[in-house]
């Protein structure tokens, strides 16, 4: 059945573009935070493997919200790792990390850079008249820099 929401077919098809990058960004960065819970060593490691698996949940729940955003404007949301990967705009990990202040550093570079990221698809999305997906971007936005906050005080 047709979409019918007020959103032209075309502006729809511009605003799954924006969220199925952000779905695959964040799809990465949720697969980083969970390398940092498996593999994270140290002094630190009983506190850390809770604090990256606590994140890495976090990112879970929007993960599920992108996707359903996604298909509540009628489109299809990416499904397959090799999709992510094509969409996403981070970088893999390029080496082997064991510290938790390695891994608190690259996950705090993604973080900003999915803000910095929301900082403009938000408002594009609020030019192209959906200000669902608009409003849905902002608290997003919110939630990363929560937790990058967290990951920055981490570091001391």
């Amino acid at each position: 059945m047709k979409t019918n929401i007020g959103l032209p077919d075309k502006t729809r098809g511009q605003i799954a573009v924006i969220l199925a990058k952000l779905l695959a960004d964040e799809y990465l960065v949720s697969i980083k935070t969970r390398n940092a819970h498996w593999n994270v060593e140290g002094p630190d490691f009983h506190a850390m493997h809770a604090f990256f698996e606590q994140q890495y949940e976090q990112l879970e729940e929007s993960i599920d919200d992108i996707a359903e955003r996604i298909r509540a404007i009628g489109h299809g949301a990416p499904g397959s790792l090799a999709l992510m990967l094509k969409h996403t705009r981070l970088k893999e990990l390029d080496k082997h990390l064991v510290t938790s202040t390695q891994f608190i550093t690259a996950l705090l570079a993604d973080h900003e850079q999915i803000i910095r990221q929301l900082r403009e698809d938000a408002p594009k999305c609020a030019e192209l008249g959906d200000d669902g997906t608009n409003d849905f971007l902002v608290g997003l936005m919110a939630d990363h820099e929560k937790m990058a906050w967290m990951l920055r005080a981490s570091l001391g």
